[in-house]
């Protein structure tokens, strides 16, 4: 899974998705708390691995520059089997695709076209539940789709 980063609660527990958001992402992938935690099957890599802060007109400010380019390869270099890549939000979907859709809607609609490598998922933040309500085609189509897939990789 590759995301922005921590949450400002993520980070105070020391715990990468413990947060509402994390608990929206375990229920589309169709993992336990455990699974996700404890399968040794799942990997993080955020694009930054402090919380940015908040921006002044609301959300989370981006992740910082040039880390995921310092970081990244390195880190993947260390996971050689991962066989399906989340890409939560347009931070990681502009970095992993560099020939995306012009929307995150769009790219997140069009997730089969980066199969099998890339699989890309609007943020669980519970600030997209507008997103989500305008949009079931996600929640009817996608998140089953990543429930299969997700399920096939962790038996």
């Amino acid at each position: 899974m590759v995301s922005q980063a921590p949450s400002r609660q993520a980070q105070a527990s020391m715990t990468f998705w413990d947060d509402a958001s994390g608990n929206r992402l375990r229920d589309w992938m169709g993992v336990t708390k455990d699974q996700f935690y404890n399968s040794g099957k799942l990997a993080v890599l955020p694009l930054d691995f402090y919380y940015p802060g908040k921006h002044v007109h609301g959300g989370d400010l981006p992740p910082r520059k040039g880390f995921a380019d310092k970081w990244h390869a390195p880190l993947l270099a260390l996971m050689p089997n991962i066989k399906l890549t989340l890409l939560i939000g347009q931070y990681a979907q502009k970095y992993y695709l560099p020939k995306r859709e012009k929307t995150l809607t769009a790219t997140v609609e069009h997730y089969a076209d980066y199969l099998p490598a890339f699989f890309p998922l609007v943020h669980p933040s519970p600030l997209n539940y507008g997103w989500m309500h305008q949009h079931p085609w996600f929640v009817e189509s996608v998140v089953p789709e990543l429930q299969t897939r997700v399920g096939e990789i962790i038996s």
